[in-house]
């Protein structure tokens, strides 16, 4: 296999163009965010439980793309600075931070391996929906989220529940994907999650994690575990194409047509103080 980094960066700056360029109607639509849409709801209420308001902080925010949540939080008043693996993610993010009128901290780098200039610095390290699925090594992760907090500092992580994570389909149940780390997986896509028919075709190549394991990585890089929450329903279904939109309004897989599986975790970890 090809450098998996190198595939995963391709791939990261082939979606950028689509989604730097704009996909009207969902998360991806760039009109909506320079109009002023904000974090989504499972991610404004992590951060909500880890720091309350942003107002001031530093904020970190990990494998950012194209920016949005960045923008999001820099509006909210932290000084933000995204970092990502994908050039053409973070050109995008500049131009739509330029768009929205807020000023973003962009840095290339590996979020397993972050620049020294970057550590001890933030009072939150924020990454959400569809990250950790690209770290092999997720000790690597949780110790450089780490690295970047001040004492006292939070990482917030929300993400694609690895149950969700394991079925290519629910009805009828076809799995494709494993609950717990084994090692790499490489899947070839056409289109993107956001727009299934944009003419971009890529490869990929992505990582199991568990609840477990993603816990003890965080406890293993000296942070205390302050929550951890499993969300059987969302706003949006995180993985684009699969949860189905209920009378409520709400997205959910439901197993067998009647217990609903968790989409979504929320994990609140702090390093201490002293």
């Amino acid at each position: 296999m090809t450098d998996a980094r190198e595939i995963n960066r391709a791939h990261w700056d082939a979606l950028a163009a689509v989604h730097g360029a704009g996909v009207p109607g969902g998360h991806y639509d760039l009109d909506a965010v320079v109009a002023g849409r904000g974090l989504n709801e499972a991610e404004q209420a992590a951060v909500d439980a880890a720091v309350g308001s942003v107002a001031g902080l530093d904020v970190l925010h990990l494998q950012c793309h194209v920016g949005i949540d960045s923008i999001a939080l820099a509006r909210a008043g932290a000084r933000v600075t995204g970092v990502d693996l994908s050039p053409a993610s973070l050109a995008a993010a500049g131009a739509l931070a330029q768009r929205c009128g807020v000023e973003l901290e962009l840095v290339e780098a590996e979020a397993t391996a972050l620049p020294p200039s970057l550590r001890g610095r933030f009072d939150l390290v924020y990454a959400t929906v569809g990250v950790i699925c690209w770290i092999e090594d997720i000790g690597a992760w949780m110790r450089s989220a780490a690295s970047a907090l001040r004492p006292g500092g939070t990482l917030v992580l929300v993400d694609a529940h690895p149950v969700y994570q394991m079925a290519l389909t629910f009805d009828p149940l076809d799995v494709d994907f494993p609950y717990a780390f084994d090692g790499p997986h490489e899947f070839e896509n056409e289109g993107t999650y956001a727009d299934p028919s944009a003419d971009v075709a890529t490869k990929e190549v992505v990582y199991a994690h568990s609840l477990g394991e993603v816990v003890n990585a965080a406890i293993a890089a000296g942070l205390r575990i302050d929550a951890l929450d499993e969300h059987l329903d969302a706003d949006a279904d995180p993985r684009g194409m699969v949860a189905a939109r209920e009378a409520d309004g709400r997205f959910r897989v439901r197993l067998g047509g009647e217990q609903p599986i968790p989409l979504l975790f929320t994990l609140l970890a702090s390093k201490p103080a002293t």
